[in-house]
């Protein structure tokens, strides 16, 4: 893959794939590897956010925590889906939202944090919003790609070497399922605003000594119960043009699919589920003629593929917890 950017070039696009790979790194130990210097990272880094929409923050990987997730597909009324859409950004259980097939499409992503929440969603608030005309439910089942597996990757920008000069130290595997307790709490409520806060500032945020943060926010990384993550509008890359993919698979031939999925450089998530299809998937690519070609060639091609349905993206709404900026 490569990038088409007139405002971006690959110096941007490395710093990116480096934050991808660690979000925490610092801006002296990105620009020895990238070959700047720590002034430059922190002057791109500036930009990127104030011109490029970027933020690093922390996620919680509901699949290692082993909690419920769904993909949720609201048909609307016309007119009404960008203030039903506005009213979900602001629920603390969805983590992206985005606007589809002509703005009376809403697709997003929720992680109900009990039972409860979930049936209180499901069965309760959208069944009686006014004017939401149909709800597709999808349980995720698996990830194929996406997550910590970020879509930068696929750039290969930066070598083995770099990638691996970059990555954080490594700790010993935990014991037992990845946990996150009551008393991260305040840890995470910071981190998911901003996944490059100091030290000190989640020192005062928890109350806890600085190496007591350290060391527990390192332990929450090493076991997968959370990662941090960068996100940033695609079209300063030059790929515009992302749709939610569809997929129905025959049941023998649904594995074999989603991982062929994963190598595909256009998808930046797939995940299989329950529900009306049986994978969903995020295409990335510079227009419509390139998604066209992906799912008449690559995606068409793929033995098992019974049935796809696109739904391009009009706007984002809501990415990686918070409301995406700009908007």
């Amino acid at each position: 893959m490569r990038m088409e950017s007139d405002t971006f070039d690959e110096l941007d696009l490395r710093l990116l794939d480096a934050l991808e790979i660690n979000g925490r790194a610092s801006f002296s130990r990105i620009g020895a590897v990238l070959g700047v210097s720590d002034q430059t990272v922190a002057r791109r880094y500036r930009r990127l956010c104030d011109e490029g929409g970027l933020r690093v923050v922390a996620v919680r990987d509901a699949e290692r925590l082993g909690q419920d997730h769904w993909t949720l597909r609201l048909r609307c009324v016309p007119d009404s889906a960008p203030a039903i859409a506005e009213a979900l950004a602001k629920r603390p259980d969805t983590n992206w939202i985005g606007l589809a097939a002509g703005g009376t499409e809403i697709i997003f992503g929720t992680r109900p944090r009990s039972p409860g929440d979930r049936d209180d969603l499901l069965l309760g608030k959208l069944p009686r919003t006014p004017r939401v005309l149909e709800i597709h439910a999808h349980q995720i089942l698996h990830r194929f790609y996406g997550g910590p597996s970020g879509w930068l990757r696929k750039f290969a920008v930066l070598d083995d070497d770099e990638v691996a000069a970059l990555r954080p130290e490594p700790r010993p595997a935990t014991s037992g399922p990845a946990r996150i307790e009551p008393e991260d709490e305040p840890l995470l409520a910071v981190l998911e605003r901003d996944g490059r806060a100091t030290y000190p500032r989640l020192q005062r945020a928890t109350g806890r000594s600085e190496s007591a943060v350290k060391r527990r926010l390192a332990a929450l990384l090493a076991s997968g119960a959370v990662y941090v993550d960068v996100e940033y509008r695609s079209e300063i890359l030059g790929y515009p043009t992302a749709a939610v993919l569809w997929i129905t698979t025959s049941p023998a031939a649904l594995h074999r699919v989603g991982e062929a999925l994963a190598t595909h450089d256009e998808i930046a998530h797939a995940a299989a589920t329950a529900g009306p299809s049986n994978i969903i998937a995020t295409a990335v690519v510079r227009n419509t003629a390139d998604l066209y070609a992906y799912l008449s060639g690559p995606l068409g091609r793929l033995e098992g593929v019974q049935h796809v349905e696109a739904s391009p993206f009009l706007r984002r709404v809501k990415q990686l917890t918070y409301p995406s900026p700009g908007r």
